[in-house]
């Protein structure tokens, strides 16, 4: 496989976790390390609609600046483990249409993400990147979970 592999990342230790277990069962490859962010979080959204004074696309900027720092991390982190990375940074409505539209976009070869382990009522309450990136994505998904405690 000479495709890129797309990781994504976070910042928790899942998504570090996700990274090692990429670089132990793929071994030396090209990777993306991905994060994406929402334009705006819901209190900027509020605090933008409230004031003149904040322009919207000033927390796009802010936002977008942000996940690229945390995807920075994530590549060092990537190329600790042995990996060939290169960071990227998103903007998108939800973070699982970001993930598959970025790996439809690079034609990857794979998506590894990071799992909360959330199960039942509290992954149906929070949500599941992990579950809704499987579920949509076009392209083989390894789901790591979380390191026992």
């Amino acid at each position: 496989m000479t495709q890129p592999i797309l990781i994504c990342y976070d910042g928790s230790s899942e998504a570090a976790g996700a990274i090692d277990a990429c670089a132990a069962l793929l071994g030396p490859r090209d990777t993306v390390v991905l994060t994406v962010v929402p334009a705006m979080t819901f209190a900027e959204s509020m605090a933008a609609s409230a004031s003149s004074v904040v322009p919207g696309g000033a927390f796009e900027d802010l936002n977008r600046a942000e996940a690229l720092r945390i995807a920075e991390a994530g590549a060092a982190h990537a190329r600790r483990a042995g990996l060939r990375a290169e960071a990227r940074a998103e903007i998108a409505p939800t973070t699982w249409q970001g993930i598959v539209d970025v790996a439809d976009e690079l034609d990857t070869g794979a998506i590894v993400i990071g799992s909360r382990g959330l199960a039942g009522f509290r992954e149906f309450a929070r949500g599941s990147v992990s579950h809704e990136v499987a579920t949509h994505a076009r392209r083989p998904v390894l789901i790591v979970p979380p390191a026992a405690a």
